[in-house]
């Protein structure tokens, strides 16, 4: 087998074996919690609401991708929360750990959708914006990857989770599954290529 057909054995491997906890810890079938996030989403668009996207470096880059897709594709209000100027005023201000948080409490509402991303799960940044969306009182899904007990895995409605530590592997696998959420959510099946 060459070098590359592994790697991305491997990382199918990874995304197959994604791990889905509910909010009280509890393990959810991954295809179910697929089409639950989906539903979560259609039903913060359909309520007058949006979907939040967060994350930083790789996942930043993921945010902005997804919140582009959500929106054209899904038809559904997304933003990414990571323009530059946006990013660097609030972290001058307030701290680098408040820069999503701030942002939350600016523009979230009850019954958004917070789509939280961190490959390590322990950034302050994306830890703090959780909490600042809880007192919104919008709901939360997390995808974290690295330590089985990382404290981000423990704060959504759902928390999918990825046991690697390679970067390359868990942020392609966060994009993966939000492609997944997506595309399912937008009604493709196994055997079309729509």
């Amino acid at each position: 087998m060459n070098l590359l057909n592994s790697y991305i054995q491997t990382l199918a491997a990874r995304v197959r074996e994604t791990r889905v906890t509910d909010g009280d810890g509890a393990e959810v079938d991954s295809d179910a919690a697929v089409t639950r996030a989906g539903a979560m989403a259609r039903a913060a668009h359909a309520a007058g609401n949006k979907l939040m996207f967060i994350g930083n470096g790789g996942s930043a880059g993921i945010c902005s991708h997804m919140a582009t897709d959500y929106s054209k594709n899904g038809g559904m209000r997304s933003l990414a929360f990571n323009d530059g100027a946006f990013l660097t005023c609030l972290g001058n201000d307030f701290g680098y750990e408040h820069v999503f948080a701030k942002q939350i409490e600016f523009h979230g509402r009850e019954s958004d959708l917070l789509i939280a991303i961190s490959s390590s799960g322990q950034s302050p940044n994306i830890l703090n914006a959780v909490a600042a969306a809880r007192r919104q009182k919008a709901a939360v899904i997390t995808l974290s990857g690295f330590s089985a007990d990382n404290p981000l895995r423990k704060l959504g409605d759902l928390n999918f989770y990825l046991a690697d530590s390679n970067y390359g592997f868990v942020e392609v696998g966060h994009l993966t599954l939000l492609h997944a959420v997506l595309d399912i959510a937008m009604g493709w099946k196994p055997g079309t290529d729509a």
